[in-house]
């Protein structure tokens, strides 16, 4: 084990609240007491809201990050991003690696195969002390486009909350995610529109921020509208309201990495249909802990929520399954010791307590 050698760690990234993947990861990591077992400063650096809002946001990151840089000279820093984010947050990258510190860089969401051919992704992706990835396959992206990075597979934690008692679901589909074609969502209408002259009371609740108007547009243009419910961005409150009113949960998504919704879902018992993309296939076993449709295959996808809205145990195995394979994957007491691992890693000092296992990066990757 290597001896210590840096007393903070700068985290970089969503705005609390914000209407996020990086959020919600962030959100459970302090929920799960990350910031109370480590010396970590917050430094938000993007949220919701306009382009005006958004700037005056990235100056002060700037301006508070430079302020730790100066302030602690043995700071790690972990910085959470996106494909889209991820040019712009060079700037931050940058800073770290030119005041030697430490960089931990953590990819969140899918896109990132368009920045392949950028050698600003190849080079921060090879200096990073380590790159986080939610899946296997993004791992071997990372890998393909930076041959010496240290990349590593750290799930997202998610709570694995008791079960509410036994109730008769209504035939309710559940979409979680942003309203926009690559997410499915109009694959999705199509899909429980044919579905209606099979089960006639389903409906669709789409809960996400995104092209609401075209979706309903399309809605209507199918003869449906009055069988789809849109809720807006929802909060863990209103999630898990959904969750437990649900009975299929579906993501006919065209790109995906690992999708917390889709986890989400799992772990609360709801049989779930997904795309095959991404590292959805590491997790959702077809046929055994979710099923998988090819994306704008609308008619498997119609077959499947057919088949578990009309044979209920089949769902409830379903479900069982998924949320098993969760608790088994993706628990917080089974997530966050690997990012701590990374931590110690790095020579940084736990706070009043041993820092753990640590992870040899060069291996590991």
């Amino acid at each position: 084990m290597q001896n210590p050698a840096y007393s903070r760690l700068a985290m970089l990234g969503a705005a609390p609240e914000t209407r996020s993947g990086i959020a919600a990861v962030i959100d459970a990591y302090r929920a799960h007491g990350l910031f109370k077992r480590w010396p970590i400063d917050y430094v938000p650096t993007h949220g919701d809201g306009g382009l005006a809002r958004n700037a005056g946001l990235a100056l002060r990151s700037l301006k508070d990050f430079g302020v730790l840089l100066a302030r602690h000279r043995r700071l790690v820093v972990h910085l959470h991003t996106s494909a889209r984010a991820f040019l712009r947050d060079t700037v931050f990258m940058s800073a770290a690696l030119a005041a030697r510190c430490p960089l931990v860089l953590q990819l969140h969401g899918g896109g990132f195969e368009r920045l392949s051919g950028s050698w600003a992704a190849r080079g921060f992706l090879d200096s990073a002390a380590c790159v986080i990835v939610p899946c296997e396959s993004m791992r071997a992206w990372v890998r393909s486009v930076a041959r010496n990075a240290h990349a590593l597979c750290v799930a997202s934690p998610v709570c694995i909350e008791p079960l509410p008692a036994a109730a008769a679901r209504p035939n309710l589909v559940l979409f979680l995610g942003r309203l926009e074609a690559k997410k499915g969502i109009f694959d999705l209408l199509e899909a429980v529109s044919a579905l209606r002259a099979a089960v006639p009371d389903v409906r669709l609740v789409c809960a996400g921020d995104g092209e609401r108007i075209a979706v309903a547009r399309y809605a209507e243009r199918l003869g449906m509208a009055d069988a789809v419910r849109f809720t807006g961005w929802v909060g863990p409150s209103g999630k898990r309201a959904l969750l437990e009113a649900a009975a299929v949960f579906a993501l006919p998504s065209y790109d995906e990495a690992m999708p917390v919704s889709l986890l989400e879902a799992m772990s609360a018992g709801v049989p779930v249909i997904a795309s095959p993309v991404g590292g959805i296939p590491e997790v959702v076993v077809d046929g055994v802990s979710g099923y998988l449709a090819a994306p704008g295959d609308t008619a498997t996808l119609e077959r499947l929520l057919r088949k578990l809205l009309l044979d209920r145990p089949l769902g409830e195995r379903i479900g069982a399954a998924g949320r098993e394979s969760a608790r088994l994957r993706f628990a917080p007491e089974r997530t966050l010791p690997r990012l701590e691992a990374i931590y110690a890693s790095v020579g940084l000092c736990a706070l009043g307590e041993a820092a753990g296992p640590v992870l040899d990066l060069r291996k590991a990757a």
